[in-house]
């Protein structure tokens, strides 16, 4: 899908990349509000956020919208999908049904041990994201990618990665999923954008493994601490990013505070905040 971010020269040639839950949304609730300073210092100096998340698009088109961040381009279901600078994504989800077909077509063994959304009543949705029904929905209208549980061994999904692989479906482990996909990346994704936008400073901040290729990808990488229990992305020292900055808080809290101290270290003036009134 392609993407007209709508953005050709960001201010102070500065960009954000942020995933949400666990991120720039509290891994339990899924509020943001912590986050407002920040985000506010970053609407008003006029640097792009582009979100970056394993939601779906009609999960994310109203957290944008609320954020005032409309005019970013945003990637969806885990980097499968590119919402344009505005744009809803709402349409089309021929790329899911030719995934659902791919994973049926597995041995009934394996299959049978992975429960995607596609596999869930409403209610278990609810149960297993700890959403409202109404944010279910939304999170069950998939266009591009099928996250679900893993309730077998470890030695049966290195087998179940496998077998996806053989039928052309590549898979990321998240903080409490595993997504299938055709294997488009957030850090895909982040390339797309990039190559269209006039940016000097990249930052992107992540809490998941597969928020890992996105983080490498950046000038600064911002590492939150992860779910109790959850693998926290690998960014080896000197691997790539410019620097890399792990917050000491999970959630908005540390997005808000880790975040606004790299702001202020590149320039960005903390009374540089939002202007709309």
């Amino acid at each position: 899908m392609g993407a007209n971010t709508g953005i050709r020269n960001p201010a102070r040639g500065l960009i954000v990349f942020s995933d949400l839950d666990g991120t720039l949304l509290d891994h339990h609730s899924y509020a943001h509000a912590p986050a407002l300073p920040t985000l506010e210092r970053l609407r008003g100096a006029g640097i792009p956020l582009v979100l970056a998340s394993s939601k779906t698009a009609a999960e994310m088109v109203p957290l944008r919208a609320e954020l005032g961040f409309q005019h970013c381009p945003m990637i969806c279901e885990n980097g499968a999908g590119l919402i344009e600078a505005g744009g809803l994504g709402l349409s089309g989800d021929e790329e899911y049904h030719r995934l659902r077909l791919a994973l049926d077509r597995l041995g009934a063994d394996l299959r049978g041990a992975f429960e995607g959304f596609g596999d869930m009543t409403l209610a278990r949705i609810c149960d297993v994201t700890g959403l409202t029904e109404e944010a279910a929905e939304r999170a069950a209208k998939r266009q591009f990618s099928e996250p679900g549980i893993w309730n077998g061994t470890e030695d049966g999904l290195q087998m179940f990665l496998a077998a996806l692989d053989a039928v052309g479906l590549s898979a990321r482990r998240g903080g409490r999923f595993v997504t299938l996909s055709f294997g488009k990346t957030k850090a895909d994704q982040m390339s797309h954008i990039l190559a269209q936008m006039q940016c000097d400073t990249v930052i992107a901040l992540g809490d998941a493994p597969n928020d890992a290729e996105m983080l490498l990808a950046a000038d600064y990488a911002i590492i939150l601490p992860a779910a109790k229990g959850a693998a926290e992305p690998e960014i080896p020292e000197g691997s790539g990013p410019t620097r890399i900055l792990r917050a000491q808080q999970p959630g908005p809290d540390g997005w808000n505070k880790t975040l606004g101290a790299l702001l202020t270290q590149l320039g960005v003036a903390e009374e540089e905040g939002d202007q709309r009134g």
